[in-house]
């Protein structure tokens, strides 16, 4: 019911607002009309936070080492910054035993710049009698097969005669 005396309203509402002022004729005056004022809350903003303290010459240094034997997971890094020139390398330990070391440098002159070595022979953490984690396999055989022969269709098949009168082939 509520509903109706909103559509109610809402139709009063347009039926007695003010027609163009250019409906008028010259002679009379158009009215004006008010819009009301509605009471809106002013906005709440969040509080203000410093910026973080801006740091010209940053600096730091760090590293980590980790050989879990368990997973096989061995790994390191070592980072150091000071000023916008960064040094580091890191390693790890590839599926097949090697030894991945990657040794980078970057700063403004050259940008960034990485050696990577692989050093063979790198014992895995699980020892040299474990299995590898992948079968060696023979390389695949293929058969020389001709190529498909795709023919033209052979005859053609009437439209369903309902389609025509419908507007879908006009």
């Amino acid at each position: 019911m509520a509903f109706k005396f909103t559509i109610l309203a809402a139709l009063i509402a347009v039926s007695s607002a003010g027609v163009l002022p250019g409906a008028y004729p010259a002679h009379y005056a158009a009215p004006v009309y008010a819009a009301p004022i509605a009471k809106v809350a002013a906005p709440v903003y969040a509080k203000a936070v410093a910026p973080e303290p801006y740091d010209a010459h940053p600096q730091y240094n760090f590293n980590y080492d980790v050989h879990d034997a368990h997973t096989g997971d061995v790994k390191s890094q070592q980072e150091v910054r000071d000023g916008d020139v960064v040094k580091g390398a890191y390693s790890f330990i590839e599926s097949d035993g090697s030894r991945r070391v990657v040794e980078y440098t970057s700063d403004p002159h050259n940008g960034f710049n990485a050696v990577v070595r692989r050093e063979e022979g790198a014992a895995h953490p699980t020892g040299p009698a474990a299995a590898p984690a992948y079968a060696k396999v023979a390389a695949p055989v293929y058969a020389k097969v001709a190529a498909p022969v795709y023919a033209a269709p052979i005859a053609k098949v009437a439209a369903y005669p309902g389609y025509a009168s419908h507007g879908y082939y006009h």
